[in-house]
C-alpha cells in the first residue's frame, strides 16, 4: 500500500530522531508461550478463511453490475477493512507464533499500530453508513435512488477515510514523543497504542486521555446513529402490510445488526480489558483484544453470503463448478 510505505517513511525518520535503535519484542500470549503452536492452527484456519471468503465476494460484487448499488459498494468498503486489519496483524503473529520471530522495529510497530487501529475505526464508519443505507432503503424507498447516488457514496467513502486516518494518526506521533529507558518487550502480540506507550519511563497521561477520549467518543457517537437508525427501521418494517415484505426487510436488517454485534462485542472487551482490567489474566486480556481483529473479518462476509441472495447463488455456482472439475 503507498499510504503505508510513506508512513513507514515518515515513521523511519522520526524514529531516528527519537534514537530508538533496538527492536521491541512482541511476547504473544504470557504464560502460553508454550501453547503459542497450537493456538496458530485455529488462527491460520481462520486467516485463510477470512481471505478467501472476503475476496470472494468482493470478487462477486465486482463482476456482477447488479450488485453495483449503494448496499454492496458500502459492504465492499467493509471487507477493504476488514483485509487491511487482518493482514496488518494476523501474518506477524503466525511468525511470532510458528517461528518465534518476536522482533519488531519501531517504525514497524508505528505503521502496524496506524494501519490496525485506523481500519478498525473505518470499520465502525462503515458499519454507520451502512445503517444509513438501510435506514433509507426502509423508510424511504421512493427517494433511495434520488439520495443514495454515486456521489453520495464517494463522499461517504470520504468520510470513512477521513475519520479513520485523522483521529488515529496523532496514536503513532505520540508514542514516537515518548522515551523508552530499556523496557522494549511488549506483552501483547501485536502493536497495541497503549501496550507500546505503557512501555515508555515518560508521562503517558495524554496517550491514555487521547486513546481513552477518540474510542468513547466514536464509539458513543455512533452506538447514538446506529440505535436511532434501526428504531426508525423497526418501526417501519412493523407498519408493512405483508407478512412476506416484513420477513424479507427484516432478515437482511438482521444481518447488519449481527455484524455491528460481532464487531462491537469483541472491541468493547478488548478496549475495557486494556485499560480497565488489572485484576484480569494478561493472557485472558491479550486473547479477548485480539478476538476483534479475527472474528468480525472472518464473520462479516459469511453472514453477508448467506443472507444476500444473489451473493449467495454465485458462491453455490462457484463450488459447483470446481466440485464437477474435480
Amino acid at each position: 500500500m503507498p499510504c503505508s510505505f510513506f508512513l513507514l517513511v515518515i515513521m523511519s525518520n522520526l524514529s531516528r530522531a527519537n534514537q530508538i535503535s533496538s527492536p521491541f519484542i512482541l511476547i504473544g500470549i504470557p504464560g502460553m508461550e508454550e501453547m503459542h503452536v497450537w493456538i496458530s492452527i485455529p488462527l491460520c484456519c481462520m486467516y485463510i478463511v477470512t481471505i478467501s471468503a472476503n475476496i470472494t465476494v468482493l470478487l462477486i460484487i465486482k463482476t456482477d453490475r447488479r450488485l453495483h448499488q449503494p448496499m454492496y459498494l458500502l459492504l465492499s468498503m467493509l471487507l477493504v477493512t476488514d483485509l487491511v486489519q487482518s493482514n496488518a496483524a494476523i501474518p506477524k503473529m503466525l511468525l511470532l507464533f510458528w517461528f518465534k520471530l518476536r522482533e519488531i522495529t519501531f517504525e514497524e510497530c508505528l505503521v502496524q499500530m496506524f494501519l490496525i487501529h485506523s481500519s478498525s475505526l473505518m470499520a465502525t464508519s462503515v458499519l454507520l453508513t451502512m445503517s444509513f443505507d438501510r435506514y433509507v432503503a426502509i423508510c424511504h424507498p421512493l427517494r433511495y435512488s434520488s439520495i443514495l447516488t454515486n456521489s453520495m457514496i464517494a463522499k461517504m467513502g470520504l468520510f470513512v477515510i477521513m475519520r479513520g486516518t485523522l483521529l488515529i494518526f496523532p496514536h503513532p506521533f505520540l508514542v514516537r514523543r515518548l522515551p523508552f529507558c530499556g523496557n522494549h518487550i511488549i506483552p501483547q502480540t501485536y502493536c497495541e497504542h497503549m501496550a507500546v506507550a505503557k512501555l515508555s519511563c515518560g508521562d503517558i497521561r495524554i496517550n491514555f486521555i487521547y486513546g481513552l477520549l477518540v474510542p468513547l467518543l466514536v464509539v458513543g457517537l455512533d452506538t447514538i446513529c446506529l440505535i436511532l437508525s434501526y428504531t426508525m427501521i423497526i418501526m417501519a418494517v412493523l407498519r408493512l402490510p405483508n407478512r412476506e415484505a416484513r420477513y424479507k426487510v427484516g432478515n437482511t436488517c438482521a444481518a447488519h445488526v449481527g455484524v455491528i454485534l460481532v464487531f462491537y462485542i469483541p472491541a468493547l472487551f478488548s478496549f475495557i480489558s486494556q485499560r480497565f482490567g488489572a485484576s484480569s489474566a494478561p493472557s485472558v486480556q491479550i486473547l479477548i483484544s485480539n478476538l476483534y481483529l479475527i472474528i468480525p473479518p472472518m464473520l462479516n462476509p459469511i453472514i453477508y453470503g448467506i443472507n444476500t441472495k444473489e451473493i449467495r447463488k454465485k458462491v453455490s455456482k462457484c463450488f459447483s463448478l470446481v466440485g464437477n472439475s474435480l
